[in-house]
């Protein structure tokens, strides 16, 4: 079992942070990942270093455990099932409440299930509409996602200038980063269906949204549709 112990400061020493860093080889992995901005897979960095694969997953995700990586699925729009990309994390927390929510949804769904990522969209549809019922109304569904996001602790950034294609907002932190090492399809498919339920509370179509993990040099990116128009009805 992980114990914590007073320090020298007062501070509480994070026992998994320090193990996590107790090895050389795990140290200059570390360092490899936070060189390369736009993440980077095991088998990149096996080659990099020499040592094996599975030796080098092991330490990967022991580093994610400790909260200095988060890994995600990066397809860049290929289809298939791509493998795990590796980057180093810097951000802040999400506020109390939305970490303990989260981390309710992890416990609920440790089962497993056939389509963890989309079981995890629906629950975050309903908050997302919740949390933007709460936030400053405004004319542009895409302000308004990254009004609630920002909230969130996500440092939304929208990608000037819109496409025939649609808008891309770049999220520069994920607040859930311990949560997003214990079941990243999980986390990823929450923060998805946030941003659609935004998009509903909105009353725009929402269904063709995309979050790409690492879509972006340091960043992920949500794809939002060229034509967010009023859905039929008033938003619920």
């Amino acid at each position: 079992m992980e114990t914590r112990r007073p320090g020298p400061t007062g501070d509480t020493i994070d026992t998994p942070l320090y193990r996590a860093l107790g090895s050389n080889s795990r140290v200059t992995i570390l360092r490899l990942v936070r060189k390369a901005e736009s993440g980077v897979t095991a088998a990149e960095v096996a080659a990099r270093t020499g040592q094996h694969l599975s030796t080098t997953r092991a330490h990967l995700d022991r580093l994610a455990e400790a909260a200095l990586l988060v890994k995600a699925r990066a397809s860049g729009g290929r289809p298939g099932r791509p493998a795990w990309r590796y980057r180093a994390t810097a951000a802040d927390p999400a506020p109390t409440p939305y970490r303990a929510l989260a981390a309710a949804l992890l416990e609920q769904m440790s089962g497993g299930g056939s389509d963890v990522r989309e079981a995890a969209a629906q629950v975050g549809q309903g908050w997302g509409r919740h949390l933007a019922a709460v936030s400053p109304v405004h004319d542009d569904p895409v302000d308004s996602v990254i009004t609630v996001l920002d909230g969130l602790g996500f440092r939304p950034r929208r990608q000037p200038p819109d496409t025939a294609d649609g808008a891309q907002v770049n999220l520069y932190t994920c607040p859930f980063l311990k949560l997003v090492g214990q079941n990243p399809d999980a986390m990823c498919g929450l923060h998805l269906g946030v941003v659609r339920g935004i998009l509903k509370r909105a009353g725009t179509s929402h269904e063709s949204v995309m979050l790409e993990p690492f879509g972006a040099p340091a960043a992920c990116v949500v794809r939002l549709p060229a034509a967010l128009r009023p859905a039929a009805g008033k938003p619920s």
